[in-house]
């Protein structure tokens, strides 16, 4: 029985395209097995008849696997094929995208255009209208004026939502207009007299290049161009609409400062001034983005701050090429070193202070446009479990704090897997009259353990989530009566039993005492993971993972700190790691920072106490020992 050739074709795989992943272009591949053609492959350089690409690719699509338009006559080449449709030949995706995307780059190229300002004002105005889609574009002001009893043409370009007209009146048509006593005539200095005597501006800045006028332009500016000047004045006048200084919401505290940044950029970096105040302090500001350009700033201390560590973080955010960044979240996906790794690489805080303190001990600072939200490099992991209120309290109240921390993040992940290995597997671990009350709870439900458990914290997950989204006025409450009905009921109809509900609450609350929220991100995801692989090899799998996951911690870095510093490796430190030392003995910096100066504070500070001063001689004996 002959099978027809289409069925056949169903059943017909190259086994050497399986490797990888690939798509189907429109170069096809000559017939190895004829001699006059050899094993050449025909490429997009010998099409002909000068047919545009795009439209060969669409007329391969409508032809299907014949590879003939519908006059009869070959798709590609001059002659006929007479050895019937020629094979599509596979690319890797990869190399489909990349040479897609250096077609679309090639067909969107700005034709070269000099990028000097015009001197005649109309020729200016022309380019603007150009550059800012003028008149479609409703929010870019273009205020033509002349400048005072000269007569001198000009005009002022600015966003309107961006900058502070108040400013533009009274600092800049103002004067130019009504105020303006100048003598000088020559049409190539008339901006000399303008800069020095006619503009009040704090901030201004002279450029000779649209790329300058259309940074200004967009970062809320206001340019002036004068008729018959190559040069144009870009005069502060931001002013946009942002909220003020408030309480931070996600790291409250007791006892120390309640301002946190705002989605103001240079109100952030004045925030961060107002806590360090010297004048070593740098900020050096960065461009992002392609379509949208991002201010990124880089804030560190001269003399202090490893440069190599600098000279990296600049070099991992002047790598970053995207059309816009958003966030701050988004730059610390680019420069993180793992971003498959659940443990969070860089510290994210919405507190000045903390930004400050930071900064002094020799981390780098990174505030993104207007992320409300600064991050820190390098960072520990240690740096994660502390509370910025740990340093304006005494330090046995701060260890104290931290001790219970470090509880809370070990039961967030272990408590629920460990009440399920001890139930299935190890009920010897546990006294007989609590094994007993607990078989006796769990009598009348139907469900196995793990069950159980991943039907409650799915509940509790799925609660937390919600409260999020539910406006704030109703949040919490439905929160709080969410959790005490959906527990109530499923006790009372028998699904799970009182003990788990319990568990599952106590580990809800460890999770919400960890004070960084991407790490207690990191540790809900964990907990799901030991709770599976407790209910197959109970404890043995939790040791097993608990040292896997210890090995990974040990091999990773942040900016090249190893995560685990200063205990592994072990480096010089100050008490400030599991728990908080007396402020008095913080003398050194973190060593694993390779900071230019180590020293942060004489040995001995508290040179009125007795108790001190003994204190500080033995350690000096001590260090001299060694």
């Amino acid at each position: 029985m002959q099978i027809p050739a289409w069925i056949q074709a169903l059943f017909r795989v190259d086994d050497s395209l399986l490797a990888e992943q690939f798509v189907l272009t429109d170069e096809v591949v000559e017939d190895s097995n004829d001699p006059s053609k050899g094993n050449s492959t025909t490429g997009p350089s010998a099409d002909s008849g000068g047919a545009d690409a795009a439209g060969k690719r669409a007329a391969g699509r409508d032809q299907g696997s014949g590879g003939e338009s519908e006059a009869g006559s070959p798709a590609r080449g001059g002659q006929p094929d007479a050895r019937g449709p020629r094979p599509v030949r596979p690319v890797a995706i990869e190399d489909y995208v990349q040479q897609a995307q250096r077609e679309e780059d090639a067909t969107h190229q700005p034709p070269e255009q000099d990028d000097r300002l015009p001197a005649e004002l109309t020729e200016a105005k022309r380019e603007l209208s150009a550059l800012f889609h003028l008149p479609a574009n409703k929010d870019v002001v273009v205020r033509e004026f002349v400048v005072g009893r000269r007569r001198w043409p000009a005009l002022a370009v600015f966003i309107d939502g961006m900058a502070d007209k108040m400013v533009i009146n009274t600092h800049i048509l103002q004067p130019l207009m009504f105020l303006s006593e100048v003598a000088e005539d020559d049409a190539a200095r008339r901006m000399e007299p303008i800069t020095q005597a006619l503009l009040p501006g704090n901030q201004i800045e002279l450029v000779e290049t649209w790329q300058g006028v259309v940074s200004g332009v967009v970062a809320g500016s206001t340019v002036v161009f004068v008729d018959g000047c190559r040069q144009a004045v870009v005069v502060e006048s931001k002013g946009w609409e942002h909220r003020s200084v408030n309480l931070p919401r996600t790291e409250q505290v007791v006892r120390g400062p309640h301002n946190a940044f705002t989605e103001s950029f240079r109100a952030n970096t004045g925030l961060v001034r107002a806590f360090l105040r010297s004048e070593r302090l740098v900020t050096e500001i960065l461009s992002v983005g392609r379509v949208g350009k991002t201010d990124v700033a880089v804030m560190y201390i001269e003399g202090l701050t490893n440069k190599s560590l600098v000279d990296e973080v600049k070099r991992r955010i002047q790598a970053i090429d995207v059309d816009y960044l958003a966030d701050s979240g988004i730059l610390e996906q680019f420069i993180e070193d793992n971003p498959g790794s659940l443990i969070p690489q860089v510290l994210a805080t919405e507190r000045p202070d903390r930004i400050a303190h930071m900064l002094s001990e020799g981390h780098v600072a990174i505030l993104v446009g207007q992320s409300p939200y600064a991050l820190a490099v390098p960072v520990v992991l240690w740096t994660m479990v502390q509370s910025p209120e740990d340093a304006f309290l005494r330090f046995p109240f701060g260890t104290f704090g931290r001790i219970i921390r470090w509880v809370a993040l070990l039961a967030a992940f272990l408590l629920p897997a460990g009440y399920v290995a001890i139930t299935n597997y190890h009920s010897e671990m546990i006294p007989t009259d609590l094994m007993l009350a607990i078989a006796a709870s769990r009598e009348r439900v139907p469900f196995a353990v793990i069950m159980e458990v991943i039907m409650m914290e799915f509940a509790i997950e799925l609660i937390r989530e919600a409260g999020i989204r539910i406006p704030n006025a109703v949040g919490p409450t439905i929160g709080i009566v969410g959790a005490l009905i959906i527990g109530q009921a499923a006790v009372e109809a028998g699904l799970v039993s009182p003990l788990l509900v319990i568990v599952v609450a106590v580990t809800a609350l460890c999770s919400f005492a960890i004070p960084d929220y991407a790490l207690s991100y990191a540790v809900r995801i964990l907990r799901f993971v030991f709770l599976v692989c407790a209910a197959f090899f109970g404890f043995y799998a939790i040791a097993l993972l608990m040292c896997m996951l210890m090995v990974r911690l040990a091999v990773m870095k942040s900016f090249g700190v190893p995560l685990l510093s200063p205990l592994t490796p072990v480096t010089p430190s100050t008490h400030d790691v599991w728990v908080r030392g007396p402020v008095y003995k913080m003398n050194q910096r973190p060593s694993y920072l390779r900071t230019q100066t180590q020293q942060r504070q004489e040995p001995i500070t508290r040179a009125w106490s007795p108790f001190t001063r003994k204190a500080a001689r033995r350690s000096l004996f001590r260090r001299r020992n060694k």
